[in-house]
């Protein structure tokens, strides 16, 4: 990774990982540790809406879009009735224009492809948390 990390301090942040997979999860707290945002993670969509109920501290949710239990599309859905203006940016393997209009019809503030390149997250996270 060779992106500027003094541009990156999130430590007033908290960002929730909703995801089922441990390597994309063990992946996304690797690229996000040196920006030392606060870390939670959900690895479902139920879980995700639960912990932002719970949890008006969260600054921004990272949603996968295919999970058990909950969906990312559902699970986005169910945060917008309770927490409209948080962000939330999906990303999936899935990057066809339908999955991104889904995205963006569910609600999702942003879209990033899997695999992810660190550098264009950041980016597109560095947009939202001001």
């Amino acid at each position: 990774m060779f992106y500027e990390l003094s541009i990156y301090n999130w430590a007033d942040f908290t960002i929730l990982i909703v995801e089922d997979d441990v390597s994309s999860t063990f992946y996304l707290k690797e690229v996000l540790k040196d920006t030392h945002v606060n870390i939670l993670h959900a690895p479902d969509g139920q879980k995700a809406v639960d912990i932002c109920t719970n949890t008006p501290s969260i600054s921004l949710v990272l949603m996968d879009i295919r999970m058990p239990i909950m969906n990312g599309f559902d699970a986005t859905r169910a945060i917008r009735l309770i927490r409209p203006d948080l962000p939330i940016i999906a990303q999936t393997a899935n990057t066809m224009l339908e999955n991104r209009v889904q995205c963006k019809d569910a609600g999702c503030n942003d879209f990033i492809g899997k695999p992810i390149d660190s550098e264009e997250l950041l980016e597109i996270i560095s947009g939202f948390l001001k």
